[in-house]
């Protein structure tokens, strides 16, 4: 073997080294907590704030909801009406409900402010204020009803048909406990929808049958004091009951930044009520929500320059992570475990100013995102001071000329980070020349190692060789002379079979 060869063969050895000295992965993250368990047939706990999946049972399993339902009437009133707003009681919205189900005692004719009817639809469970709230938005139960399951596949529910406002039993009717999750998550993200929810006492104004106004208090017995099922980390919720649907409970809790939501479906009174404690307690011990912005590392701190026009801001404010932004975690896991994955996918619904979305994933679930923004109050200073430099300018820029000129300057950075992106010239070339340089190596180590193989197996051959000549009796000497001579004999042959070919022609 040549000394040049052996240079090879050292060469790709510490290369191998060097590669296989890095891990795989790091050390394994903690085990996700499911030490809790539920006698209902379907139940969830989700983390409020992202929408994580802490437990479930037959999650995407189908159930009746019974009053539950109610939790997305509400949602949809409130986004639909003005809270002031007079709704009317018709005959139909009164007398078709069922016998004995759920009512506030308010009369054909009757009129009520939207305020007054959510609070007796969510704390009264009355039948006949989701009827008259559904009239008042879409004209019809089933008209709301359409918009009930368009709101629904907004959310993200694959395993919803909703047919009435009130939830009494229809074969067509029927949610899952991980889309009531997310129903009862985009309500009490709604402020109005949470104020209601989670009040304890009110009174209804008087109507034709109830001259002194009729005072309510919700049916969660977990809200109520006075109850032994009294939960005091408790936000609101909504309970459900028919012969079909069985025992329905929606909870929201809060303790420590952690918000939780809890859902039971197909349930057994009193069980229900156990079952929803666990999961919380099972949430609250097990989990911890984070705000990324005050540990993200990776993409807090990113110097951009921000050119539009002529207007340049080199900081590293220039792009901010959205301060609110949470992810949940097991409490035995570091904030690191969670693995931040970039994407350009922005919807309508997101923060105005953002330009990419970062996804935690912890294992095989996503944990929470943030949003990487613009910082525009850094843009609007730069932007003000562009406007006030400019020649000719003599007094000071209106508000309206500097808010144009701000969304102007945001809207072409937005464009310009969206665009695919690209690989500089210069990076092509170093690329080009260290795979040519690979390629290249590879080659002439391949030659040479091939050359040395071939030098081996003659060095072998001729061993062989001789050994076996030694054993007949015959010298090498003598081998070689007599090889000669059959060369000789063979290229007279090879010299006469072509003259004769000439010859002949």
């Amino acid at each position: 073997m040549t000394q040049f060869t052996k240079n090879f063969f050292i060469f790709f050895l510490c290369l191998f080294l060097f590669v296989s000295s890095f891990p795989g992965t790091a050390l394994a993250a903690a085990a996700w907590p499911d030490n809790v368990s539920a006698q209902a047939d379907g139940a969830i706990l989700i983390d409020a704030d992202t929408g994580t999946i802490l437990w479930g049972k037959n999650i995407h399993n189908q159930y009746f909801p019974a009053s539950i339902t109610k939790v997305m009437t509400a949602l949809l009133v409130i986004e639909n009406c003005q809270l002031d707003d007079t709704v009317t009681f018709s005959h139909d919205a009164v007398f078709n409900v069922e016998s004995g189900s759920s009512n506030a005692g308010i009369n054909e004719g009757d009129q009520l402010s939207v305020k007054d009817c959510l609070y007796a639809l969510l704390l009264r469970s009355a039948n006949e204020s989701a009827n008259a709230l559904a009239e008042h938005v879409a004209g019809s139960r089933e008209a709301f009803a359409d918009m009930m399951n368009a709101k629904a596949k907004e959310l993200g529910c694959t395993n919803t048909h909703f047919a009435n406002p009130s939830g009494l039993n229809n074969p067509d009717h029927y949610t899952s406990p991980y889309d009531m999750a997310l129903i009862a998550k985009a309500a009490f993200q709604n402020p109005v929808f949470e104020e209601i929810d989670s009040t304890t006492y009110y009174k209804l104004p008087p109507n034709s049958i109830d001259k002194e106004g009729l005072a309510i208090s919700p049916g969660h017995k977990m809200m109520k004091k006075s109850t032994p099922y009294y939960y005091p980390d408790i936000v609101g919720g909504k309970t459900g009951y028919t012969t079909l649907a069985g025992n329905t409970l929606v909870t929201c809790a809060q303790r420590n930044g952690l918000k939780l939501i809890a859902v039971i479906l197909k349930g057994s009174t009193p069980q229900y009520w156990a079952d929803t404690r666990n999961l919380m307690e099972f949430g609250f011990n097990n989990f911890t929500s984070l705000k990324a912005a005050e540990y993200e590392k990776t993409y807090s701190s990113i110097t951009n320059d921000l050119n539009f026009s002529g207007l340049s801001i080199t900081r590293p404010e220039a792009l901010v992570l959205d301060p609110d932004s949470r992810i949940v975690l097991p409490k035995t896991a570091d904030f690191y475990d969670a693995k931040p994955e970039l994407s350009y996918d922005i919807s309508n619904g997101d923060p105005e100013n953002a330009i990419a979305r970062i996804n935690y994933r912890y294992k095989d679930r996503v944990v929470g995102s943030t949003f990487l923004e613009i910082n525009h109050s850094l843009v609007e200073s730069a932007v003000k001071s562009k406007l006030a430099d400019a020649p000719g300018n003599t007094e000071e820029a209106s508000p309206e000329a500097v808010d144009a000129s701000t969304d102007r300057a945001a809207q072409a950075y937005r464009e310009k980070a969206l665009r695919p992106f690209e690989i500089p010239l210069t990076a092509w070339i170093i690329l080009g020349s260290v795979g040519f340089i690979i390629v290249a190596g590879g080659l002439a180590f391949f030659f040479i190692y091939r050359k040395h193989r071939d030098e081996q197996e003659t060095l072998i051959r001729r061993e062989q060789r001789l050994k076996r000549l030694k054993e007949s009796g015959v010298s090498a000497d003598e081998f070689d002379s007599l090889l000669q001579q059959r060369r000789g004999i063979y290229t007279s042959r090879k010299k006469g079979w072509k003259k004769n070919k000439f010859k002949f022609r």
